[in-house]
C-alpha cells in the first residue's frame, strides 16, 4: 500500500497529477483545492495517498495533508458517499469549513458541493456530528459550541449573541467563533450584551 509520495510533477490535469519519483510516475486524483496548491510540471510535489484496490481498478487518490485524507476517509463512511462525492466536497470546503459545517448541522453549506443532493447532505451532517471534532484541526471550544448551536443546546446568552452577530452580517461560523473567544474572558454568566460587546472585539482583530 501506498501512503505517501514525493517527487516531481510530471503533469497536471484537470481531475488528478502525475507525479515522477525516481523515474517512476505515479496517478494521483486529487480535489481541485488540492490540485491548485501544487507547482508546475518539474516542481517537487509530497502527497498523502489513499491507496484503492478493487478487483477491476488501482487507483490513488492523493492529498496535501493527512488531514485531508482522513476527511476523504470519513466522507465516504456515510451512506451515498463514495470517493467522487468525497472529492466534491473537499474541493468546495476547506476541511476546516467541512467540520464547521457538520458540527453547526449546516446542511445548506455542504450542498454546495457538486452532486451533494440535501438528502446526502443531510446524511453527512447527522452522521458525522460526532466524528467531526476529531477531525478538526483546531482547539476543541470553539468546535464545542459550534456542536452546542447546532443542535440547539446552548446556553440562550450565548445563542443570543450568535444569533445577533450574525444579523450584523457576520457568518454564524465567525460570530460563533467570536463568542467562543469571548466566554473566556467574560467571566461566569456572562449576558448576551456582554458576549455581543466581547465578540465585537475580537471579530474587529
Amino acid at each position: 500500500m501506498i501512503g505517501k509520495l514525493k517527487g516531481s510533477i510530471e503533469e497536471l490535469a484537470e481531475d488528478h497529477v502525475l507525479i515522477d519519483v525516481h523515474g517512476v510516475c505515479y496517478v494521483a486524483f486529487c480535489s481541485t483545492r488540492t490540485l491548485a496548491r501544487l507547482g508546475s510540471a518539474g516542481e517537487a510535489a509530497v502527497l498523502y495517498i489513499e491507496t484503492y484496490v478493487r478487483e477491476d481498478q488501482f487507483r490513488l487518490f492523493g492529498f496535501e495533508t493527512a488531514l485531508e485524507r482522513e476527511w476523504f476517509r470519513l466522507l465516504q463512511s456515510v451512506q451515498g458517499v463514495g470517493a467522487k462525492v468525497a472529492l466534491a466536497v473537499l474541493s468546495t470546503l476547506t476541511t476546516s469549513d467541512l467540520a464547521n459545517a457538520i458540527a453547526l448541522q449546516d446542511k445548506a453549506m455542504i450542498a454546495r458541493a457538486p452532486g451533494i443532493g440535501p438528502k446526502v447532505a443531510q446524511r453527512i451532517v447527522t452522521e458525522l456530528k460526532t466524528k467531526a471534532p476529531a477531525f478538526s484541526g483546531e482547539a476543541g471550544g470553539a468546535m464545542g459550541l459550534r456542536q452546542e448551536l447546532g443542535e440547539g443546546v446552548a446556553a440562550a446568552p450565548v445563542a443570543d449573541a450568535v444569533s445577533a452577530l450574525s444579523n450584523l452580517g457576520y457568518s454564524r461560523d465567525q460570530a460563533a467563533t467570536a463568542v467562543a473567544a469571548a466566554l473566556k474572558t467574560a467571566g461566569e454568566n456572562p449576558d448576551s450584551a456582554k458576549l455581543i460587546r466581547l465578540g465585537l472585539k475580537e471579530l474587529a482583530r
